[in-house]
């Protein structure tokens, strides 16, 4: 049987290359055969109602479709008691039902397991055996294992009752920009540097002078490619041209590609190493804001080979043909968009990436429809026609005349509810019985400032200083950090701006600082513990912040992953010291707000103690229910677990807000919790008037807003702290958004 599990693998794997349902449940049964040597292997499908369907059999015949009602026969018995069945003489176990005319009648034995996906039978596998024998406990053990892989597949192949087309095939992935569009593909396939081979280098003097001729050839070309786009992008998202430049010019990355020349490899496999190794670091962080940073470092290194190789401009003429375009690829970069002229480009999708990369950035800069992470879709070809639903996150590949109808109706409204929310950037978020709500934006890159002053944002909820740290092999001085904080008080000139301290540690490693040795970084040396003990840092990041910040009062700091009281003292006591600094350096200031994040559920318990020591409260939603829950929510496997209205979530929100309140504290809320539309009706119940969000959802949730009378959403909100499930929150606050009108707009909330 050591055979047979791993021909495990190679199972799951070669199902997955195939094309079409019929060719992958057929391949199951031949191959499980085959392995165990056993006469009949078949598949069924079971729906939520337990009935089951049989998808594919080796050894059974049918010229009919075989469905078996729920409860009936041996495959029912798994099916509903969600256990494996494995009996010599299946004829002799009460539950035996016959299929007529299948040639079961050969069979003997039988041992069915079941297919489980989130807790729910949607299969069972099924072996049989002419004769009179129990499969061996190995054997049974091989098909559980084998059932647990192939749960996911099944999951996603059809119904047999309905003849698969090749019309109207959808796939779904993550939004990277809100909006429809309908074009013809163009793959953006190319050279990819992790396709690279190891090869040798010859002379490793001349290779080392052809990566310098590179940086050179890349930084010009990157030029161009700014040039090409000019006026159709403002200019803090032409950043992205400086965010490349700047890698281009990173002593670390130049020495790192230098150093694996120096140990024998060609040009293209030292950067293909070298990109790997930056790229794992900032993949192994849990933010998912840095965690998108490694897709950055991907887009350059692609880059860099492309340019190695000599860029082919195939696809600009390939566009020609087309009177709109969809760029479609692993990762859609930002030279191949800079390619197709503006008013040709209907959409982006790209098999990886999310919806923090630049690609996505860019994507909703340019006003462009994006999907991220649909995986590689089969059968797609350059010229086929696509829709990108950028509101749902899904694609349609081939899509028919009706379907296309249909958009483009949907297009046409969407443009109208567009103008719309563009008609309420200037206009205040209030409700419809006067109550005033203050939205904000959260943001890290400085291309990312344009889409939040596009959108309205009142303010930086939320500015995250860890970019320009990650992208340099040192610490920046004060001077560096202060030249990129001014362009954040400039852009939101005498608004509020909240800068978080620096949350580098856990998950978020600086390649020239690592920190070994912890069992468990998420609970170790990381955000204000880390920074209060190396506090030259804290201190020269503070200086920067307060100086940027000029005379204008906008700047709050906030300090991430508080726990205890002591360390806000601390903090504290460095915000005199500092102050008294730039007094004596002669500068002039106003002395910054503080805050604390509410991410550690330990703090909620502490904030009648933090009335006099710190000026507000930001709840970091994301980090504070991933806590509560104890479910990471990047993890598959969990996910589905975690919803931040979950009942003991609200009920800490709820507490945090009446403590923050008693406490006579500000109070805001940031992370996807704000949104989400039914989590601020019941936000907004519970008292909160602050909330900060990503550029792309402000509008949507102003609208919201304006919909809405906070009287009615706090009767809702003591309704839904009275429910002990996810879903019947959900289903309570969704009756009220369709009655007010609001998921009845064209425009869909997430």
């Amino acid at each position: 049987m050591k055979k047979a599990i791993m021909e495990l693998t190679r199972i799951v794997q070669a199902v997955s290359m195939l094309d079409t349902p019929h060719d992958q449940v057929t391949y199951i049964v031949d191959s499980i055969s085959a392995i165990l040597k056993v006469g009949a292997c078949s598949l069924y499908r079971v729906d939520s109602n337990f009935e089951a369907e049989l998808l594919a059999s080796h050894g059974l015949v049918s010229k009919e479709q075989i469905k078996l009602p729920a409860g009936v026969g041996l495959v029912g018995l798994v099916a509903k008691s969600r256990h494996p069945v494995n009996v010599a003489d299946a004829a002799s176990h009460p539950n035996f039902y016959l299929l007529d005319n299948s040639n079961e009648e050969k069979f003997k034995s039988f041992c069915g397991v079941p297919l489980v996906r989130s807790g729910k039978v949607i299969g069972v596998l099924v072996v049989q055996s002419k004769f009179q024998r129990q499969l061996s406990q190995e054997r049974e053990g091989f098909l559980v294992t084998l059932a647990f892989q192939l749960a996911m597949i099944v999951a996603n192949i059809p119904s047999l009752s309905t003849q698969p087309s090749v019309w109207d095939k959808h796939s779904s992935g993550i939004v990277g920009s809100q909006g429809i569009g309908i074009g013809n593909s163009l793959l953006c396939m190319g050279a990819q540097l992790k396709d690279v081979p190891d090869a040798e280098c010859e002379d490793t003097e001349a290779e080392i002078q052809s990566w310098q001729d590179l940086l050179i050839r890349t930084q010009a070309e990157i030029s161009s490619e700014r040039e090409a786009l000019g006026s159709q992008i403002p200019e803090s998202v032409a950043h992205i041209f400086d965010a490349y430049s700047m890698l281009l010019s990173d002593q670390s990355l130049i020495n790192k590609v230098k150093e694996e020349i120096l140990l024998g490899h060609w040009l293209p496999g030292a950067l293909r190493l070298s990109i790997n190794f930056y790229c794992e670091i900032f993949k192994a962080m849990d933010d998912p804001y840095l965690r998108a940073r490694h897709e950055d470092v991907q887009h350059l290194g692609n880059k860099l080979f492309k340019t190695w190789i000599g860029n082919d401009e195939s696809s600009a003429n390939l566009a020609a043909n087309y009177a709109a375009v969809v760029l479609v690829g692993a990762q859609v970069s930002v030279s191949d968009i800079a390619m197709i002229p503006a008013q040709k480009l209907a959409g982006i999708v790209c098999f990886e990436g999310s919806s923090l990369s630049h690609t996505a950035v860019l994507a909703n800069a340019l006003g462009i429809p994006a999907v991220m992470g649909v995986g590689e879709p089969k059968g797609l070809h350059s010229g086929d026609l696509i829709i990108v639903d950028g509101y749902n996150g899904e694609i349609i590949l081939h899509p028919s005349k009706l379907v296309v109808r249909e958009y483009r109706q949907l297009l046409k409204k969407n443009k109208l509810h567009l103008q719309q929310l563009e008609s309420l950037r200037d206009k205040p978020a209030i409700s419809i019985d006067h109550v005033s709500i203050c939205l904000m934006v959260n943001t890290g890159l400085l291309a990312d400032i344009s889409p939040g002053v596009k959108s309205g944002a009142e303010g930086v909820g939320l500015y995250r200083t860890e970019i320009p740290f990650m992208v340099r092999d040192s610490f920046p001085n004060e001077n560096e950090q202060v030249e990129v904080y001014e362009q954040v008080f400039a852009a939101y000139a005498g608004k509020p701006v909240y800068m978080r301290t620096l949350d580098i540690g856990g998950d978020k490693q600086l390649p020239y600082f690592p920190i070994h040795h912890e069992e468990n970084p998420a609970l170790g040396w990381r955000g204000i513990r880390l920074t209060l003990d190396t506090i030259q840092l804290l201190i020269t990041q503070v200086r920067a912040m307060i100086r940027a910040s000029g005379n204008g009062k906008n700047l709050s700091i906030v300090l991430p992953m508080i726990c205890s009281i002591t360390e806000v003292d601390a903090f504290n006591e460095l915000l005199d010291d500092v102050c008294e600094q730039l007094q004596s350096d002669g500068f002039e200031f106003h002395r910054p707000q503080v805050g604390i994040m509410v991410e550690v559920p330990a703090v909620i318990s502490q904030i009648p103690f933090l009335s006099n020591k710190v000026d507000f409260l930001s709840i970091g939603s994301n980090d504070l229910s991933q806590y509560l829950l104890a479910v990471d929510r990047n993890n598959a496997r969990v996910a589905n677990r975690f919803d931040h209205v979950h009942p003991a979530v609200l009920h800490e929100i709820n507490r945090t807000i009446c403590s923050a309140k008693s406490a006579g504290l500000g109070l805001s809320l940031c992370g996807e919790m704000a949104s989400d539309p039914v989590a601020v009706v019941i936000l907004l119940g519970m008292g909160l008037r602050q909330l900060s969000m990503s550029a792309a959802m402000l509008p949507s949730i102003k609208s919201l807003i304006r919909l809405l009378r906070i009287s009615r959403a706090e009767s809702l909100c003591e309704q839904a702290l009275r429910l002990d499930n996810v879903s019947a929150i959900r289903q309570l606050i969704n009756i009220e958004l369709r009655e007010i009108g609001y998921l009845n707009k064209p425009l869909p909330a997430i």
